[in-house]
Order: structure tokens, then C-alpha cells, then sequence
């Protein structure tokens, strides 16, 4: 890929950022806050191909841009029939935001994490990954027993592993290969 000039140009060398780090206290605080200025800037040019590809599908929808963390989130609401840019289990949803970050990474020359919500789908599948997580523990804990739960994306899996993470005297671990990767909640020793 070749990069823009004045791209280039407004990157300090190495050298530079060197002298700017022996010569500031706040060298922590301005990397976060670029950080977060690309992150801004990834939701932003994310949102404006969301509402091009809305338009082009003739669906109503208002777009939010968030950061949270250390990526972008983009969440699409109240428009009519946007359950359908979700699909079933969310593959329609994970589609788009993979052409999502795409478009982020085209215009940037960047990589992008950016996380993509519609009609609030990806919330709620969190909050209910959450208990599950936090059932399947309790459960655990006082069988003793382990307990495999159905296969999941690497996303998912990770909030099951977080929720079980809160309940003291249990673990967690994934087993299998992709797609069949599963959480497996076991006792601790």
C-alpha cells in the first residue's frame, strides 16, 4: 500500500517521539489520546459507509459511534425491520461488520477491531452470554461436575470466560476446533 504524503508527514519520526517522551510528564496521556482519536476517527468513517449501505438497502436507522475501551463501536437502532441486517444468530450481523471494518481499514491503512451492533442484537446476546456464564459456574460449584456449553465464536466465548471468571472456585477453558470451540466450566482444586 502506498501511504499519503501528508499523512507522513504529520507522523513524527522515531527520533522525535523519543525527545517528546524525555521531554513530557503527559506522554502516557497523549498516546491514549490519539488512541482514542483514532478510534474516533474508525467510527466515523465506519458510520458514514453504514449509512451508505442503509440508503442503498432503503432501511431507516440511526447510528451511534462510541468508544469503548480499546476499539470502536458503531450501533445501528429504531429503524423498521433492521432484526433483518441481523440474521439468523447473528451471521448477517458479523458479515457486515467484517465489510465494516474492511472499509475502516481501506480508508485508514489500519487494521480495525471496530465492533458493530444492530437493533441492539449484540447487547443482549452479552447480557445473556453473562448469565449463562454465571449459571453454568454456580452449577459447577455446587455439582462439582464440569460442564461443556454449546459451541461459540471466539467472541462469545470470551464473555462466558469473563462471567465465570466472577464466580470464586470455578475456571474456565475452551476445547475443541473452530466452529465446534466450546467453554468448559470446571472446579477449581
Amino acid at each position: 500500500m502506498t501511504s499519503d504524503p501528508e499523512v507522513t508527514e504529520s507522523v513524527p519520526s522515531p527520533d522525535d517521539a523519543t525527545a517528546v517522551q524525555v521531554g513530557s510528564a503527559d506522554t502516557e496521556d497523549s498516546d491514549e489520546l490519539e488512541t482514542e482519536e483514532e478510534l474516533i476517527e474508525e467510527g466515523e468513517i465506519a458510520g458514514d459507509y453504514l449509512e451508505q449501505l442503509l440508503d442503498v438497502l432503503d432501511f431507516d436507522g440511526d447510528i451511534d459511534l462510541d468508544v469503548e475501551g480499546d476499539r470502536a463501536v458503531v450501533s445501528i437502532d429504531g429503524g423498521k425491520d433492521l432484526t433483518k441486517l441481523v440474521g439468523r444468530n447473528g451471521e448477517v450481523l458479523d458479515a457486515l461488520q467484517e465489510l465494516t471494518r474492511l472499509a475502516v481499514q481501506q480508508s485508514t491503512g489500519q487494521r480495525s477491531r471496530l465492533m458493530l451492533d444492530i437493533a441492539g442484537w449484540r447487547a443482549k446476546r452479552k447480557s445473556d452470554l453473562t448469565a449463562l456464564g454465571r449459571q453454568a459456574a454456580k452449577r459447577v460449584l455446587e455439582s462439582g461436575e464440569r460442564e461443556a456449553l454449546a459451541p461459540m465464536t471466539p467472541f462469545e466465548r470470551k464473555i462466558v470466560h469473563d462471567a465465570v471468571a466472577s464466580v470464586d472456585g470455578v475456571t474456565s477453558e475452551s476445547e475443541g476446533a473452530e466452529p465446534s470451540r466450546r467453554v468448559v466450566v470446571i472446579r477449581q482444586q
